[in-house]
């Protein structure tokens, strides 16, 4: 079996090839199966990898695994998919076929934006104190009001007092590892007003025994628009989120929702190599 795959960073910022969040993405092969995909996914070891495949219903199928499980939708493999397929066949508007649906991406150059599903919200089980010790925080840091959030993938959405909170906040594992989203995994997007409208995030996940944080997290980027739609934000609104400094991989993310309440993910996306695998 011979696979070809690229290596991209997404949401980068200022034009640094080596910022944003790393991304494999395998051309479509017709012995791949979902066991290989995910062996190969933690041969990678990336926060998500993706894999291709024909669709009836879009330009292309895709399936999204992190090391240890697979995803229904996540938004920077959503973009760097996009930027592939465009590679492969043209074109700067795509549509993929995902378990959570068919994504719409356009291209402006090598920026990509996504239209996010409609979100749907609940309230956590856990009050504010009990969240914000979970972030190793005091409890008057977390703000109203958190919920879970999920316009595909459901995750915990944790409003914080100030950027200083955000940086701050160090996960504890047992703690944060009680709350879990509908799939069954443990999430949390943090996020705080930074200059003029930017938002300073960070995002934490479980990824097998230990907690991982992402550089740039676009389906809790959608999230944010939904959580924000909850509060009855003024529309339209426009925010660019900046993420992954505190593990030295800076990222932008931009959130727009326009007067019909839809929302949309947009960054930048930057190839930077890729091969050929050959397997048994």
């Amino acid at each position: 079996m011979r696979l070809t795959f690229h290596l991209l960073n997404v949401f980068t910022r200022d034009a640094s090839a080596l910022s944003g969040n790393p991304l494999a993405v395998f051309e479509p092969h017709p012995a791949l199966d979902a066991t290989r995909m995910q062996a190969l996914a933690l041969q990678f070891n990336l926060s998500e990898s993706t894999f291709l495949a024909p669709s009836t219903r879009a330009r292309a199928a895709v399936r999204i695994f992190t090391p240890q499980y697979e995803m229904s939708f996540a938004g920077h493999p959503t973009l760097g998919t996009a930027h592939i397929v465009r590679l492969l066949h043209g074109g700067d508007s795509v549509t993929l076929e995902m378990p959570a649906g068919v994504i719409p991406v356009t291209a402006d150059g090598d920026t990509w934006t996504l239209a996010a599903n409609a979100p749907t919200h609940r309230e956590p089980a856990a009050d504010r104190a009990a969240i914000a010790a979970a972030l190793g925080l005091e409890a008057a840091a977390v703000l109203e009001r958190p919920l879970w959030v999920s316009a595909g993938t459901e995750q915990l959405m944790v409003p914080l007092r100030s950027a200083a909170d955000v940086e701050r906040a160090r996960p504890v594992g047992e703690r944060l590892g009680a709350f879990k989203c509908s799939q069954g995994h443990t999430n949390a997007l943090l996020f705080a007003p930074g200059a003029g409208d930017d938002i300073v995030a960070r995002f934490f996940f479980d990824n097998g025994d230990e907690f991982r944080e992402d550089p740039a997290t676009g389906s809790a980027c959608a999230n944010l628009g939904g959580w924000y739609l909850a509060g009855g934000a003024t529309l339209p609104l426009s925010r660019r989120v900046l993420q992954g400094d505190a593990i030295r991989r800076p990222s932008t993310l931009h959130l727009s929702i326009d007067a019909q309440r839809r929302i949309r993910v947009g960054g930048a996306v930057r190839r930077i190599g890729g091969g050929t695998l050959e397997l048994d």
